[in-house]
């Protein structure tokens, strides 16, 4: 039998999942690790515990899947992207808090970088605009606040942090370098212009190597097993969707939405509010490329409601909540927590609630925060549109929140599209399995993977037009109302 690992770290657990062959589970541990709010705008994760909770999960993945170590062909690596981390290869220890991809602190630092240009000063080189979304800025503020750094320290986002953990070596992937604003996409290298601009010595990077390919051989509960393929979280979905054909789409809903649309072996720019990023590489291929459109908070809301206002006990109660309504009330929900992203790229964006009356409920308000993924995931479907130049005429979706039948729905019918969930909704970690699994031969080539895709339930759309663009309307009143 042939059996693959994929450690999937995400933005608020860690999950390890063992796959069959076929691209079937076999089985899954999961852990919660702590989110840190030390400030407004804040939000970090002890790359530590971080560490910890893989260990605990691939232990308990192998004892649920009653395989040993022996008995993997490979593990894959698939991970939250921007997240940066500071450590020092003498002690193998975190020397300050990871700062998460949501995180706001580097606000004053972005104005700065921008000047005259803008914010799509770097645009050409790296696909990205300038925001405190990205590792960069993150690296640049940990050197600053931490001062002198021993010589054995290095920076780098939380695969190569976990890569190093488990084979010893400080390496990185082009889907995750790519989200740095310090490699250019034509090159798949670290720029030294961009890395002089943010201030991120070159020599405490890690190295740039194919996604699909061999880093090493872990140690530990791993020894011996190959620990082959990393792609950053949502290419690595686009990679369990078999998306390897130009044009094919999926988006996520996890803790954030991202919407990837694989646009070739060219990168593609964006004039509304996209990202240009890889897709992923194989070893001796050139790189595919992706636009994307990032949502900060998708799940996220649905945590907020449960952790912060207490309206629900767990994340799955937030569909029963939103049913005990017909509609939203007139109550919008604008989750902009950490700015707005796609297509909007507004850091000074805060978090709205608009509509409220006498009449609005708990349930209104659950109604409106599964609403706001799909509304969000609306404008970034069409700004996908208009930088393609073609309609997207279904939607591919997976992630935590696709278990969601009234959000699936309600997303199918503000489209107007059909929304397609496949048989393997966890895309994430499967993606990862699938770059091992190609890494050491498992498979033969991509269309060994593309055939594996199957169906599982597909939702189509049943909302009158009038109603669609009422809603629409209402969205974007919400939207302002967070600016400024």
């Amino acid at each position: 039998m042939t059996f693959l690992g994929a450690i999937d770290q995400g933005t608020t657990s860690t999950r390890f999942m063992v796959f069959d062959e076929g691209g079937q589970v076999v089985a899954v541990d999961q852990r919660e690790h702590r989110q840190i709010y030390p400030q407004p705008g804040w939000v970090e994760h002890d790359a530590a515990e971080i560490w910890a909770k893989t260990q605990e999960v691939v232990e308990g993945g192998l004892a649920k899947a009653g395989l040993g170590a022996g008995d993997l062909d490979a593990v894959g690596i698939t991970n939250q992207r921007e997240t940066t981390v500071l450590w020092d290869t003498a002690t193998g220890e975190p020397l300050a808090p990871a700062i998460v991809w949501q995180d706001v602190r580097t606000a004053d630092l972005i104005r700065g970088l921008e000047g005259d240009a803008g914010p799509d000063r770097f645009r050409d080189a790296t696909g990205l605009p300038l925001a405190t979304y990205f590792s960069a800025p993150k690296m640049r503020w940990l050197l600053d606040d931490f001062g002198k750094v021993p010589s054995t320290a290095r920076l780098g986002t939380i695969d190569s942090w976990l890569i190093w953990n488990l084979t010893g070596r400080h390496v990185t992937d082009p889907t995750n370098a790519s989200r740095t604003m310090l490699m250019r996409l034509d090159a798949l290298d670290w720029d030294p212009r961009l890395c002089e601009a943010f201030g991120v010595p070159v020599e405490m990077l890690p190295a740039i190597e194919p996604s699909i390919a061999v880093y090493g051989e872990g140690t530990g509960l791993l020894a011996g097993v190959p620990i082959a393929g990393a792609l950053g979280d949502q290419q690595a979905a686009l990679f369990g969707q078999a998306g390897f054909e130009p044009g094919r789409a999926k988006n996520t809903y996890g803790t954030g939405c991202f919407l990837l649309a694989n646009t070739g072996g060219t990168p593609v720019p964006s004039s509304h509010g996209l990202l240009t990023t890889v897709a992923y590489q194989g070893v001796g291929a050139p790189a595919s490329y992706a636009l994307e459109g990032s949502v900060a908070i998708a799940g996220a809301a649905i945590q907020w409601l449960r952790d912060n206002l207490g309206l629900i006990d767990s994340a799955g109660d937030v569909e029963g909540l939103a049913r005990s309504v017909d509609d939203n009330g007139g109550v919008y929900f604008v989750p902009a927590f950490s700015g707005l992203f796609a297509p909007w790229w507004r850091t000074d964006a805060r978090g709205t609630i608009t509509g409220l009356t006498r009449y609005a409920t708990s349930g209104h308000l659950a109604r409106a925060a599964l609403e706001a993924t799909a509304l969000q995931t609306l404008d970034v479907v069409r700004a996908m549109e208009a930088d393609a130049g073609r309609p997207v005429d279904t939607l591919l979706v997976d992630g935590g929140m696709v278990g969601n039948d009234l959000l699936m729905q309600f997303q199918a019918d503000i489209l107007g599209i059909p929304v397609v969930r496949p048989r393997v909704a966890e895309t994430t970690a499967l993606g990862a399995a699938y770059a091992a699994g190609l890494a050491v031969g498992v498979w033969g080539g991509l269309d060994e993977i593309a055939a594996m895709w199957r169906e599982d339930r597909r939702w189509e759309p049943a909302m009158a037009e009038s109603e669609r663009e009422r809603l629409i309307s209402g969205w974007h009143e919400a939207v302002r109302r967070t600016l400024a």
